[in-house]
């Protein structure tokens, strides 16, 4: 049985460690993708400060369709290179957005979000998709952010078959 520990550090470094260490306790001998995204998100959602939404968006048809997640409904279909998303998919670049109200052409999923960063999710050269955490908190998302989640991203799709 898995018990979320709660995280108190004093660096973001740290915790990220800390996040990764309970990722791959996690992931230990799971190979699905929808359940392991599930889990990711909920450890995310849980364990990260100030967010209020945490998911995955898999590339099905040519577009992102909403995966597991925690947070409100969301938005079920992103087209590639629309919306924060979209753009970091097309680019296969992470992106950490400081206000999204200034993001061009930013899908409004949940208004009360203010800042987001995603991670395109590439396994073997193929897209499969893109982690997607949004902040109610204006520049809630920094560098470090982007490192940690990139390398829990790793692991995730080190788990998946």
């Amino acid at each position: 049985m898995f018990e979320l520990k709660t995280v108190q550090t004093a660096s973001k470094h740290e915790l990220y460690q800390e996040l990764l260490s309970q990722a791959r306790g996690l992931l230990h001998d799971a190979r699905d993708l929808i359940a392991n995204a599930a889990n990711i998100s909920a450890l995310l959602y849980h364990a990260l400060p100030d967010i209020n939404w945490a998911g995955f968006y898999f590339l099905k048809g040519g577009e992102l369709v909403v995966g597991p997640f925690q947070g409100k409904p969301a938005c079920v279909r992103i087209a590639m290179g629309k919306g924060v998303c979209g753009t970091a998919a097309a680019k296969r670049e992470s992106i950490v957005v400081p206000d999204v109200n200034r993001f061009p052409g930013h899908i409004f999923c949940d208004a009360a979000s203010r800042s987001e960063i995603v991670i395109p999710l590439v396994k073997n050269g193929e897209l499969l998709g893109v982690l997607d955490i949004d902040s109610p908190k204006l520049a809630r998302f920094d560098e470090e952010d982007r490192m940690g989640l990139e390398i829990l991203a790793t692991a995730f799709l080190e788990s998946v078959q």
